[in-house]
């Protein structure tokens, strides 16, 4: 896949030149001219796929200097550069077959604050909801708004001048930009603010990029007026980037920031932003409207404008459907009551902010007087109402309405909705119009589409489901964008009215008329060789280079068309990611993807690792490799007899032969296989699941590290291992045991086996093993209040104290305690990719359940992740799902009994506790969380639930050498401080075992379980 050394083209040999010269001039960063890089690299949240020829990662403005200098050499004068930051473009700004340089995995640091002032300095790394948890505090709050602010940095919405939701209120980016910091392309820095003309004739003195840009700019803004002011619409999101229309104030300063503002990084490097903070509103509320047609709620949204709310959304019932079906449901469903034959086809949610809550309830009252009068007509087609009072709950609505991007992209079938014409933007008061004529485009083509956006703004989301991989469908890609183009001209619009131009710009011309040469000759002033993401909004007039073309640049489509459908069903977990980016969430307290929290490196993100499999999967579906019969010839494969050609390719491995496997296989290895991307992926990419298939197959070509055997085996032997832990803990104690362990067997700080052997301590203490003769003794009435504990290894071996004390408190509260008999579960297996023997593990445990399922007992676990397996790997191991019983967690279980457990004679102390929650229960079974809060409050407990994200360890991970920093680091993004708050001393509680596992290790802290807590309290009441 990737040419060897002797094989490289001039071009190719060209940008390794500049690499190599760039690291010579002292580059503090990271150059990554591999392919795994660059494959990841080569998408972002448009339809497109444009593989670059390396990727730069600067640390600091020096950084961005150096590259811009190197690109002033003659010999690298047709080097191409492309900025980018979060990645997150719908419309391929950032993508580029030249050099990305990107910003935001080191140049993310906020630099100052000054509350007083009201302002932050950042680096344009920094992301939005990283600066905004920052100054929240002090009451401050950066306003802009975007779907997208847990991953969008500063320097990528500056870069298109983004905004969204509230923009009526607060503007687009570039009105809260109060100074930049850029580096152009002769290696000079630009600040550039407002600047009187005294400024403004100083720097034109000048004979840099800065002095002819700025002088150009005038010159332009001076000359044409009238034509900037027939050519800009009057819209709220008006014509920006290369924005000549605002770059005199109202004050008339000039200000060449509403020029850079938008330009997608085709004038310079935006290194660092003064951006202005204003102050958080101290009450909101939002009315969320119901409609029975999706016209209605367009058309009501002129009137409600009349109410003068905050920000006015919309949603259509395809956003809704899709969101009902994601774990965002949970948190929102109380606004949409479940009312018999009510059909919502859309809704809007009208906000309101003031400074307290009866002026904001005073707002709300006018609008819902009129909404009782509308909705009791038998006619109307509002169908009612409810209120989120609150920040809380409105921006439980508000992180519904930012999903519906990612949603839209979980559609079923191969026809997905796509980002093409997808941020038009119209007067208002034409928009329901538009939208209709807007529809009859979209039907007369057959296809499907979901809509949202911000009727406030007039601009609406349309997203036509197509399926790029049917080449009979890219045609439409054309035709559709050429009819919504002249059917936005028709209703005074713009073509981009929120996610930037990119490749899209090939109607910048039409758009800016005979502006047009004026833009190019901006263009031309910053960047006279075309260098900086080319193609873009405009070209150098002198150099005559042609737009970009939106069917002339590669189409994701078009390569994955290149796999057979087998092989893509097979891996159907990673081929549907749309490059939405949630999985780049920056918060260290969420659960999603710890591994690239970790790291900081897009390889080791579910959207990273999915585009390295689908790469892999074309390179092998080149080689006329079918990998679902290569997965079924390595079950039936000899273990011996392919010894040999294993053992030859891992020396090769070793000797430096290149095989782009190998950069998949060590993206893979990051992987904790958690499984919050499942539920936290609006698109519901499964890591954990590919991966499986990828190292099944990856080690039928190369030797397994011994480690993956021991893992593999640990279900196995522990069994036998407890007859006798001493012999083994003692081993393991050893710090020179541990150091041979981790150079020879890659495992680390493995855990000491309890001291407890479960089968005496069961006997020892009456506690009853599952059995069909040991059910069918008990009466009915016994029956009912019957349990079956179902086993996993590390609880019943690693802490086989936890196992007795969930049997005594189920036992205290009034219930039937049986303990199932001890089989393997087979994740660890699974985990590691050992597919045969995980179907042939789990085959077997399934077998027992079954024996035992037959009498209708329910099945509850304790570990969340070893639990949940049931209902994740083995639901898709097993065809027919009926073959795999229901198992709930604990809590599940427990919160279904409340009026038996309110019935107990108990009187608990209220004590309080705060709950740190295994991740995969956390995004794979959101609303367990709440059943522990339910059964604590029903038995006279407070429950916490702290806000955390993963602890690092997750299974084995943490034990795994090559993991050991990376699990350290996760573990000290938000879990050191939750266990080492004093505080918390006492209080804190932990569901998972590989959580109480890592925080034992690294802070030598003992958590226990909630169900310990709640026994101890039990063995008080019941003596007092």
């Amino acid at each position: 896949m990737i040419p060897l050394l002797s094989e490289l083209s001039p071009i190719q040999s060209k940008y390794l030149a500049f690499i190599e010269r760039l690291k010579a001039l002292a580059f503090s960063g990271d150059t990554n001219p591999d392919y795994a890089n660059r494959v990841v690299l080569s998408t972002d949240n448009s339809i497109y796929q444009v593989l670059p020829q390396g990727v730069i990662y600067p640390k600091n403005t020096q950084d961005l200097q150096l590259i811009a200098t190197l690109s002033n050499e003659p010999e690298f004068h047709d080097i191409v550069l492309s900025p980018r930051g979060g990645g997150t473009g719908t419309n391929g700004q950032s993508l580029s077959d030249g050099l990305i340089v990107d910003v935001s995995k080191y140049m993310n640091r906020i630099l100052e604050i000054n509350v007083a002032e009201g302002w932050a300095r950042v680096e344009a790394g920094v992301v939005k909801d990283q600066l905004n948890k920052a100054v929240k505090s002090h009451g401050l709050f950066f306003a802009p708004e975007l779907s997208t602010s847990n991953r969008a940095t500063i320097g990528g919405m500056i870069n298109t001048d983004a905004s969204g939701q509230g923009s009526v209120t607060y503007g687009k980016t570039r009105d809260h930009v109060l100074e930049l910091t850029t580096v152009l392309l002769d290696g000079s820095l630009l600040t550039s603010g407002p600047i009187n003309e005294a400024t403004l004739e100083s720097i034109q003195s000048g004979s840099d990029y800065s002095a002819h840009a700025h002088c150009i700019v005038d010159s332009i803004q001076k000359s044409k007026q009238q034509e900037i002011k027939d050519t800009f619409p009057d819209l709220n999101r008006c014509l920006t980037g290369y924005d000549l229309a605002h770059i005199r104030t109202d004050k008339g300063m000039f200000n060449i920031n509403s020029v850079l503002c938008g330009s997608e990084g085709t004038l310079g490097f935006i290194a660092e932003a003064k951006v202005n903070l204003l102050v958080i509103p101290t009450y909101a509320a939002l009315v969320n409207i119901r409609y029975n047609s999706f016209e209605a709620s367009l058309r009501h949204a002129r009137e409600l404008l009349a109410a003068k709310p905050t920000s006015i959304e919309t949603v259509d019932s395809k956003v809704l459907g899709l969101a009902k079906n994601d774990i965002i449901w949970d948190s929102v469903s109380m606004f949409f009551p479940d009312k018999a034959n009510e059909d919502i086809q859309g809704i809007n949610l009208v906000e309101y902010t003031g400074n307290n809550e009866q002026e904001v309830a005073d707002k709300i009252k006018v609008l819902t007087d009129n909404l009782d009068i509308l909705t009791k007509q038998g006619n109307s087609s509002a169908l009612g109402y409810t209120i989120a009072m609150g920040h809380s709950d409105v921006n439980k609505l508000w992180a519904m309405r930012k999903k519906s991007v990612g949603l839209l992209g979980n559609a079923k079938g191969e026809k997905r909705p796509i980002p093409f014409v997808e941020d038009t933007a119209v007067p208002p008061e034409n928009l329901a119009d538009y939208i209709m004529e807007f529809r009859a485009v979209l039907d007369s083509y057959g296809v499907q589409y979901g809509m949202f956006g911000h009727v406030d703004a007039g601009v609406l989301h349309v997203r036509p489901a197509l399926d790029l991989k049917d080449e009979s469908q890219e045609p439409m890609i054309r035709e559709i964008t050429d009819k919504v183009v002249s059917l936005t001209q028709k209703y005074n619009g713009l073509l981009w009215g929120e996610h930037g131009k990119g490749v899209r710009s090939e109607y910048s011309p039409s758009f800016f008329g005979n502006l047009y040469p004026s833009i190019q000759q901006v263009k031309g002033a910053f960047d006279p060789r075309n260098q900086l993401n080319p193609g873009k909004i405009a070209t150098p007039f002198e150099l005559g280079a042609d737009l970009l073309k939106i069917d002339q640049v590669p189409l994701r489509g078009q390569f994955d068309r290149q796999i057979p459908i087998q092989n893509r069903d097979q891996f159907k977990e990673g081929m549907y990611c749309n490059g939405n980016g949630a999985c780049y969430n920056f918060d260290p307290n969420d659960a999603m993807c710890p591994s690239w929290k970790g790291t900081r490196d897009r390889r080791h993100s579910p959207k990273g690792r999915s585009s390295l499999m689908r790469e892999w999967l074309r390179g092998m579906s080149s080689k006329g490799v079918d990998t679902t019969q290569a997965s079924k010839d390595v079950k039936e494969s000899n273990f011996l007899i392919t010894f040999i050609p294993r053992l030859k390719n891992t020396i090769a491995k070793r000797r430096g032969t290149y095989d782009f496997s190998h950069e998949v296989h060590d993206s893979m290895m990051g992987c904790l296989a958690c499984k919050s991307c499942v539920g936290q992926c609006p698109i519901k990419v499964d890591v954990p699941e590919f991966r499986a298939n990828f190292l099944e197959l990856y080690y039928s070509r190369y030797l397994r590290p011994v480690k993956d055997y021991l893992v593999g085996s640990l279900e196995f032997m522990m069994p036998i291992m407890a007859i006798a832990p001493q012999p083994y803990n003692w081993i393991i104690s050893r710090r020179w045991i541990n150091q041979l362990s981790s150079k020879y067997f890659g495992l680390v700080d493995s855990p000491a086996l309890s001291k407890l052997n479960l089968k005496k301590e069961m006997s020892r203490r009456g506690i009853r093993l599952a059995t069909p003769l040991a059910i069918e003794a008990l009466s009915p009435k016994d029956r009912k209040r019957a349990v079956i504990v179902i086993q996993d290894a590390f609880t019943s071996y690693f802490e086989t104290e936890l196992v007795l004390d969930t049997m005594e408190m189920l036992t205290r509260l009034g219930f039937q305690a049986y303990l199932a008999p001890y089989l393997p579960n087979g994740k660890p297996l699974h985990v590691h990719g050992f597919m045969k023997a995980f179907q042939k593990t789990a085959r077997k445990n399934l077998d027992m359940l079954q024996s035992l399922s037959f009498y209708g007992l329910p099945f509850v676990g304790i570990d969340p992740s070893m639990t949940l397996t049931y209902r994740s790997e083995y639901m898709k191991t097993f065809s027919d799902s009926r073959q795999v019983p229901q198992v709930q967690l604990m809590q599940e279980w427990l919160a279904t009994k409340t009026e038996h457990l309110s019935k107990q004679p108990l009187s608990l102390d209220g004590s309080v506790y705060h709950l740190l929650t295994h991740c995969t229960e956390k995004t794979n079974a959101i609303s367990s969380i709440k059943d522990w809060q339910s059964v604590y409050k029903t038995l006279g407990l407070e429950l916490i639930i702290e806000n955390v994200g993963c602890c690092g360890m997750a299974g084995t991970y943490g034990h795994e050498s090559a993991n050991k920093e990376t699990s350290k680091k996760i573990y000290d993004l938000s879990w050191k401080e939750k266990v080492n708050n004093p505080e918390l001393a006492g209080k804190l509680l932990a569901t998972g075992y590989s959580c109480r596992s890592q925080a034992k290790r690294l802070d030598d802290a003992s958590i226990p379980h909630p169900a310990q807590v709640l026994l101890q309290h039990l063995r008080i009441a019941s003596s007092s």
